[in-house]
């Protein structure tokens, strides 16, 4: 008798993509953001087959696009058979109940997308208790209509961490539950306070940026750790801190999550603990993918996001990594020869505006030296100041 063998695989879940054009946002902006929507939906574990946009002054009230384009949107949903519609900007909950009745798919937005992959990343109990916490107050304002929609489905994108073990809960239970939360994160933090304090006497220094421009990849390179690193958004949600040690300075390395345009504000609240790393840092290294050729928008989208901690202040080295894969077609650059050389970069106006800058190639160790020796000097000016008598280690 023949066995038979199971596909035991999970199903991959197909996904429509949904965005407005309005008048400050141009069609190549929308691009932009939708194909940081359909990494996003990558990261989740979804294929997205097909993208919608419409230009409007603004969103529509009642179903965020036109009445037209969202029947031409059901009419490709149900023909395609599609599992999961995402919007790029968060939806109301009228909104959110409206789209669902019509579609009779799964309808998440961009917030609750970021969520989810947060929710499937999350390793410490403090970042599974900032997510809950996030998830929770995201839910809130929606909970008449989610818990039906619970019911209905279970499991796939945007279903993981508190939604199916609280259909049945109620209103108070769930601000209960908010504040019990808040309360475990303000315990964390006091104890996360008490080993910064331990860790005071060394200069500290934060990798911030962008997510995916490789953070993770200079943390290991520069502290020889193996810090999880992926080509996927949002690979680090832990705040990790190695001992660094450059000539005879010691310093500590932290590598914080990545910042993202349109990060829900609610989310940012809730990892502002994890973010003291960056507050708390006497240097910044800002890491920049220059082979993106949208990196000038995500180098305002992490100095918005550090004004808003409070850390726009603090001496930044912005990094430009990843000098390997760029182009210069992409770029306003003047190249004299090929292939570009490093003196091309250092006189180019992305060093002008961003100094101090230095240009790496994180996985193909490229001026990767002239990083160290930047980043010593630096750490040992600090060093200096802050404990004079220590100047004969030098």
């Amino acid at each position: 008798m023949k066995q038979k063998f199971y596909d035991t695989a999970v199903k991959q879940e197909k996904v429509v993509l949904v965005g407005v054009i309005t008048p400050n946002e141009t069609e190549a902006q929308e691009k932009e953001y939708l194909e940081e929507l359909e990494f996003l939906v990558a990261t989740a574990g979804g294929n997205t087959v097909q993208s919608f946009t419409q230009k409007l002054q603004r969103p529509e009230r009642a179903t965020f696009v036109g009445t037209g384009k969202l029947e031409e949107i059901r009419e490709y949903v149900t023909a395609e058979e599609i599992d999961i519609v995402v919007f790029d900007d968060e939806l109301s909950p009228s909104q959110l109940r409206n789209i669902e009745r019509e579609l009779q798919v799964k309808i998440l937005d961009r917030s609750n997308l970021i969520l989810d992959i947060f929710a499937g990343r999350a390793q410490t109990a403090q970042a599974k208790t900032q997510v809950e916490l996030a998830q929770l107050q995201y839910l809130l304002p929606r909970l008449t209509r989610l818990w039906t929609h619970l019911e209905r489905q279970k499991g796939g994108i945007g279903m993981r961490g508190p939604g199916e073990s609280q259909i049945e809960t109620d209103r108070r239970l769930i601000l209960n539950k908010i504040s019990l939360l808040k309360e475990r994160l303000k315990l964390i933090d006091r104890q996360n306070e008490t080993q910064r304090k331990n860790r005071q006497q060394l200069i500290r220094v934060a990798l911030v940026g962008y997510t995916n421009v490789g953070k993770s990849t200079i943390m290991n390179m520069l502290s020889k750790s193996d810090v999880f690193a992926e080509n996927k958004l949002f690979a680090t949600l832990d705040t990790t801190v190695r001992k660094v040690v450059i000539e005879n300075v010691p310093f500590l390395l932290s590598d914080t999550v990545g910042f993202i345009r349109k990060l829900p504000h609610h989310l940012v609240e809730c990892f502002k603990s994890t973010l003291d790393e960056v507050r708390e840092a006497d240097i910044l290294i800002h890491v920049v993918d220059i082979s993106n050729p949208t990196f000038e928008d995500q180098i305002r989208t992490v100095n918005e996001t550090l004004k808003e901690l409070g850390a726009i202040d603090k001496k930044i080295i912005t990094v430009f990594n990843k000098i390997d894969a760029f182009n210069p077609d992409d770029h306003n650059i003047d190249v004299k020869e090929e292939p570009l050389r490093m003196n091309d970069f250092k006189h180019s106006w992305m060093a002008k505006n961003n100094s101090p800058a230095i240009f790496i190639s994180a996985t193909e160790k490229e001026n990767i030296e002239e990083f160290r020796t930047m980043l010593y000097e630096y750490v040992k000016a600090i060093h200096t100041e802050r404990y004079p008598y220590d100047n004969l280690l030098y």
